[in-house]
């Protein structure tokens, strides 16, 4: 995924699966990640696409435009992808709207996402929207008064 959208240098691939595979096993296990695959239905057992779900305590915060307030686990929706072969042929969109049942059964009522250009389309058809947010990555990411 990350190599597709070319975030992921061929030098950190084995690190990167390494720490992913420790985070994981983890996280999974005390039920702070949760994740979906789509699998083929010509092929069984082929995956072709997987989304995920990050759930996160927050402090009590208003929601909307101010109206309600939203207590609980925010849900950050990580590692969407669709193998090549099989985009642009809904995959994603019911890897999304299962994510999303999940989450609505659960409580969790404050998605965030950060979109691929490919992907921000179908985000934007299901409610997310845009806001305001900003990121610092510490120095290595470009430090203060850098940009």
């Amino acid at each position: 995924m990350f190599r597709d959208m070319g975030q992921l240098s061929d030098d950190l691939y084995d690190t990167l699966v390494e720490a992913s595979r420790a985070y994981f096993t983890q996280a999974i296990a005390d039920g702070r990640y949760v994740a979906w695959v789509a699998e083929s239905r010509t092929a069984p057992g082929q995956i072709v696409g997987g989304a995920g779900i990050q759930l996160r305590e927050l402090l009590p915060r208003p929601g909307g435009t101010g109206e309600r307030l939203l207590r609980g686990p925010q849900g950050l929706v990580v590692n969407v992808f669709t193998e090549r072969a099989w985009r642009r042929g809904g995959v994603a969109a019911a890897l999304m709207r299962e994510l999303l049942r999940w989450c609505q059964s659960h409580g969790i009522e404050s998605l965030v996402l950060h979109a691929s250009d490919e992907g921000r389309p179908l985000y934007e058809r299901i409610g997310f929207k845009h806001t305001n947010e900003m990121r610092y990555e510490g120095e290595r990411g470009g430090g203060p008064g850098e940009g």
